[in-house]
């Protein structure tokens, strides 16, 4: 009868150790999971951040300015314009033309 009480005493000390284990496994990864989620929300903030910065990069009066700025474009005018060939010439001087007077081709 003492060796059963003995056993049952070992089984139930193993069994609270292997409880305690299991709590304890349980708290660390909710832990992981609290930050994983946090990290998440985090990184979608970021992205929305980011989504909203390239959408302000690329909009029509910013790409202008860089091209402007940067790229040293110009407008196209008639003035600057080179055309080839009779028809070309023709054209040009027809742009040229209307330029002078106001008119639009």
């Amino acid at each position: 009868m003492t060796k059963l009480n003995f056993l049952l005493l070992l089984v139930v000390i193993a069994s609270a150790l292997v409880l305690v284990k299991s709590a304890y496994d349980v708290r660390r990864l909710t832990s992981e999971i609290h930050r994983a989620e946090m990290e998440a929300q985090r990184l979608a903030g970021d992205q929305i951040r980011l989504e909203a910065d390239r959408q302000l990069q690329a909009t029509n009066l910013r790409v202008e300015r860089t091209a402007r700025e940067r790229l040293q474009m110009k407008t196209a005018s008639p003035a600057v314009t080179m055309y080839e060939g009779r028809a070309g010439a023709v054209q040009a001087a027809a742009s040229a033309a209307s330029a002078a007077t106001g008119a639009r081709p």
